[in-house]
């Protein structure tokens, strides 16, 4: 053997199956099909994210959240609806994960070296029910280091366990087999690709191919990720429910989120559930300074924004700023006359953008990324004007434009498309309408009574809701007109797993010897998310899996 647990895939959930491992006393080949510069994977760009329910960080913004709400909005959410079959792990995976989230995750990651900010968002804010989709309160915590905080510590522990002989890194080696002997997963077969260290973290590398190798173990552990970055395989798992797959979209993960290793698993034996279930962005902008092809920008919205589809209508409740995403794309690409149009519109203005518009990623929040605690408050609780990534995208971006009127605004709009689709009389109907909802601190349209309601949060207060105003107030201005795309991030189905991240087979009995964990797991049992995600539950996602992983396979292999 030439360890006792091979790991495909050195991203988040894989450094933590390592460390759980290692931290036993078990030798790790840690086998990846990039180099040593992509070793934490795409967790790395996040903005770190993380689901915790009733932490100290909430109860000091004066959030009441308990297991039991949070189990019911992720029911709401997650509409498990295939519990004899498809869903059987899924929902055991789910009530799991959310125990452990009001529990012991947030002493946990604070043991690892994880610490969160003040920060508390309000994701997903839902569909307007209270046993449907969304979090009924803010629960996203930010990690200081966003994803690179987050990865960090696994990195570290994978290196020392290096020193120590305990694990051996094995990059550029692409798996393309996994060796099955008696019924039983044995190790891994695959080609060894030529060197390319030049190109930095995240850039596309070569796949040539110059020789094979073969590795073997008494158990594997599949941590590869999904199919976000495969424009293929997601519209071949587009399901229906959604309509049409856009014809263009943007990428959010690197290229090597290529979804390989999930056909590769099921040649082995391995159950592959719930691949109709995927999580897109309706909120992309094309990245002016792209590390990968195709690199796309998700901008997370406050909820002031108004959003209009192609032909200039705005979308309809719960289809609102950071409310419910999965309807709105079920919205944009199912509604026959804008189904052949491939983009949506933000209209906003100047006070809008400085208070409410945050870019996800690392790279996108430097102040937070390097930990910087003044700058954090300089710029986003005491400072003038937009943060400078969002005003680097307004500047630069392809899908920003900016104009003192809305007639000019709304010309600059139709310059974005290939025929002028918007009809800037009809825009300032519907923005005067919205505008005289203002004057009072109650509403009927469900918008602005979402903003009255973010605002009683003081976090949003402080950080993520402008004061109501009207959009066409010139002395909010400029205003500014946002192109948005379908942009792809997450597979939300993948290998069904029991609670010790055991690979099953068709007849429901686990593979031997291999395990599955993270996205490629579809984060557990196959779809621990359902139809719908409550957002920072992915990273959180592969720490709980990984460690469930690792520690049964340390078990395992004893």
């Amino acid at each position: 053997m030439d360890a006792d647990v091979i790991i495909v895939g050195a991203g988040l959930s894989g450094l933590v199956a390592a460390q759980e491992l290692t931290s036993r006393g078990r030798k790790v080949a840690l086998v990846d099909q990039e180099s040593a510069a992509n070793l934490g994977g795409q967790a790395y760009w996040s903005f770190g994210g993380l689901f915790i329910v009733d932490s100290p960080e909430q109860r000091r913004l004066r959030v009441k959240d308990s297991f039991e709400l949070a189990w019911n909005d992720w029911q709401g959410s997650a509409r498990f609806d295939r519990l004899d079959d498809e869903d059987l792990w899924a929902e055991r995976w789910a009530r799991a994960y959310v125990e452990w989230a009001a529990s012991e995750k947030r002493s946990w990651i604070d043991a690892q070296g994880i610490k969160l900010t003040p920060i508390v968002g309000w994701a997903e804010r839902g569909g307007l029910r209270a046993d449907g989709h969304g979090n009924s309160v803010p629960r996203f915590h930010v990690a200081w280091g966003t994803g690179t905080g987050v990865v960090a510590p696994f990195v570290r522990a994978a290196r020392r366990a290096a020193d120590a002989g305990l694990l051996s890194f094995h990059h550029r080696h692409r798996v393309d087999e996994l060796i099955v002997q008696n019924g039983a997963v044995t190790g891994v077969r695959g080609s060894l690709l030529a060197d390319d260290d030049s190109p930095p973290r995240g850039v596309a590398s070569n796949r040539d191919v110059t020789g094979s190798f073969e590795l073997t173990a008494q158990a594997v552990i599949v941590a590869s990720g999904g199919i976000g970055g495969n424009l293929d395989l997601v519209r071949q798992s587009w399901p229906q429910r959604l309509g049409t797959p856009p014809q263009s979209m943007i990428i959010g993960v690197p290229a090597y989120v290529d979804g390989r290793m999930l056909g590769i698993s099921a040649a082995a034996g391995a159950r592959m559930v719930n691949r109709d279930r995927m999580w897109h962005y309706t909120e992309g902008v094309q990245n002016w300074n792209p590390i990968w092809p195709g690199h796309g920008i998700r901008i997370l919205p406050g909820p002031s924004s108004l959003w209009f589809d192609a032909l200039g209508r705005r979308l309809p409740d719960p289809c609102l700023p950071g409310y419910d995403t999965l309807a709105t794309l079920k919205y944009l690409r199912t509604t026959p006359d804008i189904a052949e149009y491939d983009h949506s519109w933000f209209i906003l203005n100047q006070r809008i953008i400085e208070k409410e518009f945050a870019l996800s990623g690392s790279e996108q929040n430097p102040d937070i990324t390097s930990g910087d605690r003044t700058a954090v408050l300089r710029g986003r609780l005491f400072g003038k004007g937009a943060p400078a990534p969002v005003e680097a995208f307004k500047r630069h971006g392809a899908d920003f434009v900016v104009a003192r009127t809305l007639e000019d605004l709304v010309a600059k709009m139709n310059e974005l498309t290939d025929k002028p689709l918007l009809d800037a009389a009809e825009l300032r109907r519907q923005i005067e309408a919205r505008d005289l909802q203002i004057a009072n601190p109650y509403s009927k349209d469900a918008q602005v009574q979402g903003i009255h309601n973010s605002r009683r949060f003081l976090g949003d207060r402080l950080t993520r809701t402008a004061v109501p105003h009207r959009i066409l107030d010139p002395q909010a201005g400029p205003l500014i007109g946002v192109k948005l795309h379908i942009l792809t991030r997450k597979t939300l189905g993948g290998i069904q797993t029991d609670l010790d991240s055991r690979a099953l087979g068709a007849d429901g009995s686990p593979v031997p010897g291999l395990y599955a964990v993270g996205e490629a797991a579809g984060f557990g049992g196959g779809g621990v998310h359902g139809y719908s995600a409550l957002e920072g539950t992915f990273l959180g996602g592969c720490l709980f899996s990984g460690r469930q992983a690792g520690r049964a396979a340390a078990d395992a292999v004893a």
